[in-house]
């Protein structure tokens, strides 16, 4: 904190910082723009409580980081903050206590007389002098009475390996050199409007020589743009190998500009068929050395460890194998560890009897009534959990993409090594449905060669042949990464339960989320939770669990059947399927029908049909639902 001004600019949401607005992202304020600055300058001295223990997740994240040639880290912290900013706004300590952030674009215009420059050339003066109202910080210019605001100049250089950089205004308009007459000329941006393109001229008032931001633009305007610097302007950086990559103009604020890259995971109870991996992290000092049952045994026979005989021995021996394989185990990719942060939920969710309640986690099953018992085997209300969420990195313009994992450069989120990563965590409620299995093995089994299926696949397969990137090199499997028949079919009925819920209960289907267990060839599963996921009250207040009663899950059931077989876009929506060359991966499903929100969907409105449960074209042995329900 100075003299002169407050330093909180905002606020935002532990969830915005995960998904929208994290490490390396530009926040769009009222009257300019800032950059969440790296890990280095965050600070959590003299705060408590930041600390999210979820063993699981940080094992994954280690994993993660392992295969990018990161550090590890021991801790996941949320993002600093501390009672007062709200209630004291006076209180300095409070005031410097948060997210650090810079102002990013740093050359701004003056809305009244265009001048064009630097925040560090002096031109432009900052305002913040209301604590109350941080949104009115501002830069302001002393060209006229009333000081008119300054705005930021809007153009930014990027690249695919998640470069950030300045557009670099007085050699563009001076053709790559400088002004001939001032060694810092002043500029001026004026902004024609139109409905073409961007029509901005830059002007040097020192020499006179003028040009258009449009000579920076698509693939001729590359040519006039200067090599990627190699810049991480989070970090306040430069790559010492330089970039190769070809630099492109940006308008700040794009949607392409900043993408996560995230890992979550449930809070699971302890217990005999429970979280194995939490209890061998809590207790890895006692338990690293234990390498045969006999030993474990030993080790449980103390009243001090009793606890240890509520699990199996077998399975913690092999959790303690996995812990002492390299640091955390194998290094995978962020979908692969995502990956295998299910299956332990799938024990947990599917085990019978249920486990016991914990302050984060408490299941309860529910008879399933007669006239859905051909289609599930199992529905459980979760009335409690914590999901914990991890930022592990971002990527700019390509997006990371779970099919695709090598199309996008990951960018790391702080210049030398930390032991902790950001993190949050919501706290909601949820259905758990598991479908009959021998339902859907026998589907799989008449599926997986019908020509619909192949549709699916080898449209798969051209979507990954096509997302290739020339940077890779060896070995490459178009294949790899499919999800499997069994996944579609579960995906589609967990958004068609979803859409349904929010029209039933007036659910927010934003605020809903999913998680699939269909596991794979040698540990098949078919589960579908269906959960709330934000972080504000709408989470908890147990509307989601009571529509797994009766007689409301039946209707819930029934009505997204019926609905699933109608779609104000059919025909075209009906008859959708991907045929060479189109490489799209969904089928008879469009945002009329099955879309959901992309905080809501894991796999981004891929994967979907509802041919596979309803007949649209053919009659029902196509389909998985059971005829009983299709009426």
């Amino acid at each position: 904190m100075n003299d002169r001004h407050f330093r909180r600019v905002g606020a935002a949401r532990p969830s915005h910082l995960m998904y929208t607005a994290g490490v390396g992202a530009l926040i769009d304020l009222p009257n300019f723009s800032v950059l969440v600055k790296g890990l280095e300058a965050w600070s959590h001295t003299g705060l408590s409580g930041y600390d999210i223990d979820e063993p699981r997740l940080r094992s994954a994240v280690n994993r993660s980081l392992q295969l990018y040639g990161r550090a590890q880290v021991t801790q996941l912290r949320s993002a600093p903050w501390t009672e007062g900013a709200d209630s004291a706004p006076k209180d300095w300590a409070a005031q410097g206590v948060g997210v650090p952030v810079t102002p990013f674009p740093q050359w701004l215009r003056c809305t009244a007389c265009d001048v064009l420059a630097a925040i560090d050339t002096g031109e432009f003066t900052f305002v913040n002098h209301n604590p109350r109202a941080p949104h009115e910080a501002k830069f302001v210019h002393d060209c006229k009475r009333g000081k008119p605001l300054a705005v930021a100049a809007r153009f930014t250089l990027v690249c695919t390996a998640g470069h950030l950089d300045e557009f670099p205004y007085t050699p563009f308009v001076h053709g790559g050199g400088a002004c001939p007459k001032v060694p810092r000329p002043k500029l001026r941006m004026r902004d024609h409007g139109g409905n073409q393109a961007a029509n901005v001229t830059l002007e040097c008032v020192g020499c006179g020589g003028k040009r258009n931001i449009r000579d920076a633009m698509g693939e001729r305007g590359r040519q006039n743009l200067p090599a990627c610097r190699g810049r991480h302007a989070h970090l306040g950086s430069y790559d010492s190998e330089g970039c190769d990559r070809e630099a492109n103009l940006m308008v700040a604020g794009a949607s392409n500009q900043w993408f996560p890259l995230t890992l979550s995971a449930l809070a699971l109870p302890l217990g005999k068929d429970g979280d194995v991996g939490k209890l061998v992290e809590k207790h890895w000092d006692e338990l690293k050395g234990i390498t045969q049952p006999d030993q474990y045994h030993f080790l449980a026979g103390i009243p001090r460890y009793g606890f240890l005989k509520e699990y199996d021995a077998a399975a913690v021996l092999t959790a303690i194998q996995a812990r002492h394989a390299g640091e955390n185990g194998q290094a995978v990719t962020a979908p692969e560890a995502q990956a295998d942060l299910l299956g332990p939920e799938w024990d947990v969710l599917s085990g019978s009897p249920p486990a016991a309640p914990t302050d984060d986690f408490a299941l309860a099953p529910v008879t399933v009534p007669d006239a859905l018992r051909p289609l599930f085997s199992d529905v459980r209300q979760v009335e409690r959990l914590r999901e914990a969420r991890a930022l592990i990195g971002f990527t700019r313009l390509d997006a990371p993409d779970p099919e695709a994992p090598d199309i996008a450069t990951p960018v790391r989120l702080s210049r030398t090594s930390q032991e902790w990563i950001p993190a949050s965590e919501v706290r909601g409620e949820g259905i758990f449905l598991r479908v009959r299995e021998d339902l859907l093995t026998d589907w799989v089994a008449r599926m997986e060669k019908s020509p619909r299926m192949t549709a699916h696949r080898e449209a798969f397969a051209r979507f990954r042949t096509n997302r290739r990137s020339d940077r890779i090199t060896g070995p490459f499997d178009p294949m790899a990464g499919w999800p499997g028949e069994r996944y579609l079919a579960l995906h589609t009925l967990s958004h068609l339960l979803i859409r349904t819920i929010a029209l039933e209960c007036g659910y927010n289907s934003a605020s809903l989320a999913e998680r699939i267990y269909a596991g794979d060839e040698t540990a098949p599963k078919s589960g579908i939770l269906i959960y709330t996921a934000v972080p504000d009250s709408e989470g908890t207040l147990g509307g989601l669990v009571s529509l797994a009663e009766n007689p409301h899950f039946e209707r819930i059931v029934r009505r997204a059947l019926r609905e699933a077989a109608h779609c104000s876009s059919d025909p075209l929506c009906a008859e959708r399927l991907p045929h060479d060359p189109e490489d799209f991966l969904h089928g008879a499903a469009c945002h009329v029908c099955l879309f959901v929100s992309e905080t809501t969907c894991e796999r981004g409105n891929r994967f979907l049909d509802r041919r596979f449960l309803v007949p649209l074209e053919h009659g029902v042995d196509q389909v998985l639902t059971p005829p009983g329900l299709l009426g």
